[in-house]
Formats: C-alpha cells, sequence, structure tokens
C-alpha cells in the first residue's frame, strides 16, 4: 500500500527524518514505535503531505505521491489523524463527521438558491451515514453532544469516525492512545480491528503503550534518530537487543546483564 524509499526531512542541521525506509503492506495494521523525538510524527506528516521532504519518495500503491498536499491525498484514501484531536468544538458530533465528504451540493451558492431539495436530500443522507458511524464506534449516544464537550477518547473515536465518513484505503493514527482511560483504549482499539477485518482499512499506528501494540499491530516497526532500527512481530521487537537499548535505554539493559550474572 505504502513505499517509503530513503526519505529525508531536515530542519536546518536538525536531520528529524534521516534516510528511513519501509513498507506498509495492504490490509495490514502496522505500529510504529521508538522514543520521543525518533522523526515518528514527523515521517507521518511527510507521508501525509503536511510537510515536504527534504529528499526521497513516497508511493502509494505504484504511484509517486512524494510532496503531494493533504487535501489531494485525501481523495485518494490516505487519511491522517493527529496526537491532539482537531474537532469543531461547537457543531455536534453528527455535525462534525457530516462536515467531512467534500463536493456537497450546500458548498456552492447557486445550489442554496436554486437547489435547496438536493441540498436536503444530501443532508439527510450524511446524517443517517453519521449515525451509522456512531453505532459502530458505540458512540451513538453522544450523537447531539457538542464535539468540544467530549472526553480525549471520545475525540479520538470521533476522528476515527470522520476516516469511515470517506472511502479511506489507509489511516495514520497518531498517538490513539494519548490522554484515553484504558477502556476507551480498549473500545478503540476493537474499532480499529473491526475496520481492518470487516472494511479492509489498513491502518499505520504510533503509539507508545506496547501493550496496546502488542495486541493490535503486525507488524511492527521501530524508529531512532530519524531512522528504521529494527521491523518484525511484537515479540521479536521487544526481545531485539537495539531495540531495548534504543528505546529503553541503556539502563534497563545493564541491569538486565547485571540480573543474569548475580
Amino acid at each position: 500500500m505504502i513505499v517509503v524509499e530513503n526519505l529525508h526531512k531536515h530542519f536546518g542541521g536538525f536531520r528529524a527524518v534521516d534516510g528511513a525506509s519501509l513498507e506498509i503492506r495492504r490490509g495490514s495494521i502496522t505500529g510504529l514505535i521508538g522514543p520521543n523525538g525518533a522523526g515518528k510524527s514527523t515521517l507521518f506528516n511527510v507521508i501525509a503531505g503536511v510537510l515536504p521532504p527534504t529528499s526521497g519518495r513516497v508511493l502509494m500503491e505504484g504511484e509517486d505521491i512524494t510532496g503531494l498536499p493533504p487535501h489531494e491525498l485525501f481523495h485518494k484514501g490516505l487519511l491522517r489523524t493527529f496526537q491532539i484531536a482537531h474537532e469543531f468544538s461547537s457543531l455536534t458530533v453528527r455535525e462534525n463527521l457530516m462536515m467531512v465528504p467534500g463536493g456537497q451540493s450546500g458548498e456552492r451558492l447557486w445550489n442554496t438558491w436554486f437547489h435547496r431539495g438536493r441540498i436536503a436530500e444530501e443532508e439527510r443522507a450524511l446524517a443517517r451515514k453519521a449515525d451509522d458511524v456512531l453505532e459502530f464506534l458505540t458512540i451513538d449516544h453522544l450523537a447531539d453532544q457538542k464535539a468540544g464537550n467530549l472526553s480525549g477518547g471520545q475525540k479520538k473515536l470521533l476522528e476515527l469516525g470522520r476516516t469511515m465518513m470517506v472511502d479511506a484505503k489507509i489511516v495514520f493514527l497518531d498517538e490513539v492512545g494519548a490522554g484515553v482511560n484504558r477502556t476507551l483504549l480498549k473500545t478503540i482499539g476493537e474499532s480499529i480491528r473491526r475496520l481492518n477485518e470487516e472494511r479492509g482499512y489498513t491502518f499505520c499506528v504510533i503509539e507508545h503503550d506496547m501493550d496496546f501494540i502488542a495486541r493490535l499491530c503486525d507488524p511492527v516497526i521501530v524508529m531512532a534518530e530519524g531512522k528504521v532500527l529494527a521491523e518484525g512481530s511484537a515479540d521479536e521487537i521487544m526481545r531485539n537487543e537495539a531495540v531495548i537499548e534504543a528505546y529503553l535505554g541503556r539502563g534497563l539493559k545493564n541491569r538486565k546483564k547485571t540480573e543474569a550474572a548475580t
């Protein structure tokens, strides 16, 4: 689905992404982990067109999409969520979902004058679809709540729901568990798995919660200092000495050696 080839993103002398190459298989839920500052979110931003790369290429289904802006990638089915949810706080949860699809008749001034019936019918269809999405995510009871009043976890579910309002092919989720309680995180994980299994979504997930990654993701890719350090199953990654050193720190590695010696 996605191929990243020797990608670089530099900010002056700082190399946030430094020659990263990876593949995201169609139909997978791929985990992306690494210490803070490893370049994970910057990599997401470059793939999703938020930032232009310094060099390198990004391919989607064999097409070179390097540097395309987010709205063009949106129409190709590539969507990205953010660590901090971006909702329309004064609109209801249902209205937030109805805002997502592009090309709505109500966006054209001419139609608001002469085709009000068409606009009304589209809005009814969008409302029905939004309600189906909210039911799928088990937050249909929040449909008429202002989105700004939702908890952090509920906002993450709303962001996931936005991807369901269009024909998403691949969704990049940035720290979906940040600020989310364990019960809602379980609901989010179940929703991601169902979208993957029942609707064929491909996911790439940045997350620091290794239990969440281990339950959900295969493969897991590890980044450190802007590069891809390792790739494998969650079990393989957690036994990888280079990953332990880079991700968990030298202290843990040395402590394990001491324990083994004693």
